[in-house]
């Protein structure tokens, strides 16, 4: 995606979400339960409480830094009651939550599931007592979700696979070595994300200009196994790897200490434009990464869960079937952006990361040749 491409999606992604002003890292919660709508300001959303569910704190910094204040200020400007907790990567967990905030009397619950078997059974019960779902960020393989809201996650990994054969390029690797260290085998995102990636790679490796070293998933997103996955293939590989497909900034983060230990720097993907995956693309250990403006989607979610409230389907903009039911979800699929060094500038002036996130003392000169002011 070229550069004017970038900031045209910028531009569209600030005016889209003007009514949810990025909160980012901000430490406010959701509107305790049980607590009045703004005066005036309910009656739009037909009344009711909406449950938010996220996943974990550990696969990516998004959902406590990100989307628990995006979600806590949408809901709080429309004068909806929001609930927003964390299954801290526990299916139990989960599944606890959702049976009080059902019991508290939620009329919208969305979730971000840990895997599907799992968010079935919270679907199931959740409509068994008249509580309308709305899949967030995952799709609920076998679910019954009213919607699904998130971005295109196949085009996803088409730009991470297309990064990915960029960098080698622009390095002048032949023929080279790559490895995909893929996400979770339970989230159906790393699915759409692999075969994404491997709609580009696997041409390059069937046509034998790349060689495919190793392929694995890593189980929960799990950055800490990661990296001890990738030092295994590294070993096997003999140190020798020219290039890493890695599912997310976590993974990549993994993937780059371990090549640190042996003093090698390769082009390595990433996804989710966290501080920490724009410096290390700022400093040359990462190529990569792919742009999803949550504003944006956070604002969807919400939009949706209001529109519940009110008896009205949400709005959509194409469907996904589901592998499992066969049934054709209405969704809202968002748009992702390929970033790399010349544009890393461009997740910073949409708000999603500041400045002093990125541009700490040692990256100061990247951040300005980087045109970051």
């Amino acid at each position: 995606m070229n550069r004017s491409a970038v900031r045209w999606f910028a531009t569209l992604a600030i005016a889209g979400i003007a009514v949810v002003a990025s909160a980012c890292g901000s430490s406010d919660t959701a509107t305790p339960t049980g607590s009045t709508p703004a005066p005036g300001t309910g009656a739009g959303s037909g009344g009711g409480k909406v449950g938010v569910i996220l996943p974990d704190t550990k696969s990516s910094i998004r959902w406590e830094s990100f989307d628990k204040p995006l979600l806590t200020k949408a809901f709080a400007d429309a004068g909806v009651t929001a609930d927003i907790q964390n299954a801290e990567g526990d299916k139990v967990k989960m599944a606890t939550i959702a049976d009080q905030m059902i019991t508290s009397g939620v009329k919208v619950l969305i979730i971000v599931n840990l895997d599907s078997p799992s968010a079935v059974a919270i679907e199931t019960k959740a409509a068994a007592a008249g509580v309308k779902t709305l899949d967030y960020d995952r799709l609920t393989l076998g679910g019954n979700a009213e919607a699904y809201v998130s971005f295109d996650n196949e085009v996803v990994g088409q730009l991470q696979g297309t990064g990915l054969v960029k960098c080698l390029t622009d390095k002048g690797v032949a023929n080279p070595r790559v490895v995909e260290l893929n996400g979770s085998p339970t989230d159906n995102n790393a699915t759409l994300f692999k075969k994404g990636y491997d709609s580009i790679l696997q041409p390059l490796y069937d046509a034998g200009t790349y060689t495919k070293v190793a392929d694995q998933s890593v189980p929960d997103w799990d950055n800490q196994k990661g990296g001890v996955i990738f030092a295994q293939m590294l070993q096997a590989a003999g140190g020798k790897i020219d290039g890493v497909l890695a599912a997310n900034d976590g993974l990549g983060g993994a993937a780059i200490a371990e090549l640190k230990k042996q003093n090698l720097q390769i082009p390595v993907t990433g996804q989710d434009a966290t501080p920490e995956g724009l410096q290390a693309i700022l400093r040359g250990d990462q190529c990569m990464t792919v742009y999803k403006a949550v504003t944006s989607e956070a604002k969807a979610v919400a939009d949706a869960a209001i529109a519940l409230l009110s008896g009205k389907a949400p709005a959509t903009n194409k469907t996904l079937k589901d592998s499992v039911s066969g049934r054709d979800v209405p969704s809202v699929l968002l748009a992702p952006v390929a970033i790399y060094k010349a544009n890393v500038k461009d997740v910073i002036a949409d708000g999603f990361v500041t400045k002093a996130q990125v541009c700490v003392a040692d990256l100061a000169q990247a951040c300005t040749d980087a045109g970051i002011s």
